[in-house]
């Protein structure tokens, strides 16, 4: 019998396939493929003329100046002013006051309100609570009030001349607290952001709660874990996205305060024109009627969130899931 060996045998030796050609279905146009930019669009065209447009205005005057001519009879001319405004802006004294409020604010508020918002949610998603309906609803009716009425009323509260608590507390003899004072005003508006945010967030957390599998919590009675430790060792943990998300928006909301202290200023005295950040670039604007001013302000402040927020997202990105 003949033997044939493997270097005997002939190479077969693969010539490149031929390039295949696409089908021309592929290339043709499909209406389906516009179906999501065409939902976006209403929220872009909003986003576009509320938000992208508005800044790129104010970024543009921001780099102009006007100038008066002569003993200042006449109309003032606009002229170039480059970085003088932002320069102003980073000098001023009374814009970092302002900053360095909110920040106090936020650092004192957002933890107590997460915190709040959290055993709230925690209890809605317990076997504890009856009426969940009615207490999710009691819980997030204060977000629906807008803040400008949320202001008004609870500077009613705050006001000595019309408070009922004060009206209480002066009745059981007791010092009448002074919810408008030097050092009080800026607490006073931070319960109501408490107030009006506590509830949106506790939504938040109970709806990333109410998307957990049964069988988790199962899993750690099994291993004996009690309803705290199911909350604490597992509940949290897996809702730590919706936490950071939380955490997210508030720091961006605190940068941007404004409605609560500009209506309690007719109230206290100890809110001034440069209370807030965003106060300081509103009297700027609209009382002076420097615009251009003004407008670096805001570019700054806007700057400002910003950074914060993508290094909070950068810091937090191992946790977020992003």
């Amino acid at each position: 019998m003949e033997t044939r060996s493997i270097v005997d045998a002939p190479l077969k030796t693969r010539t490149p396939d031929a390039p295949q050609r696409v089908p021309a279905a592929l290339w043709r146009w499909r209406p389906q493929a516009l179906v999501p930019y065409l939902f976006s669009l209403p929220f872009l065209l909003l986003f576009a003329a509320f938000f992208v447009a508005p800044f790129l205005f104010a970024f543009w005057q921001s780099l102009y100046k006007e100038q008066h001519n002569g003993l200042g009879f006449g109309p003032p001319t606009t002229i170039w002013a480059g970085a003088e405004n932002y320069i102003k802006a980073v000098r001023d004294p009374h814009f970092w006051d302002g900053l360095g409020r909110v920040l106090l604010f936020g650092s004192v508020q957002i933890p107590v309100m997460m915190l709040v918002a959290l055993v709230l949610a925690l209890l809605m998603d317990s076997t504890v609570v009856r009426f969940r309906r009615f207490f999710r609803l009691a819980f997030f009716v204060p977000y629906a009030v807008p803040g400008v009425v949320a202001a008004i009323m609870w500077g009613f509260f705050y006001s000595p001349a019309s408070s009922p608590i004060i009206q209480i507390v002066t009745a059981l003899h007791l010092p009448a607290p002074n919810f408008l004072g030097e050092t009080s005003t800026l607490w006073s508006i931070a319960n109501i952001s408490t107030w009006t945010y506590t509830g949106y967030n506790m939504i938040i957390f109970y709806s990333a709660l109410q998307g957990i599998p049964q069988e988790i919590y199962e899993s750690g009675r099994l291993d004996g874990l009690s309803e705290t430790g199911i909350a604490l060792r597992l509940k949290l943990p897996l809702i730590l996205p919706a936490i950071i998300f939380g955490l997210l928006f508030s720091m961006v909301g605190t940068l941007q305060l404004f409605n609560e202290p500009l209506v309690l200023k007719n109230l206290s005295s100890a809110i001034t024109s440069n209370y807030t950040p965003n106060i300081f670039a509103y009297n700027v604007a609209v009382v002076n009627t420097d615009f251009n001013y003004g407008g670096a302000i805001a570019v700054i402040l806007g700057a400002v969130t910003f950074i914060f927020s993508f290094g909070f997202l950068r810091l937090t990105r191992g946790y977020s899931g992003a």
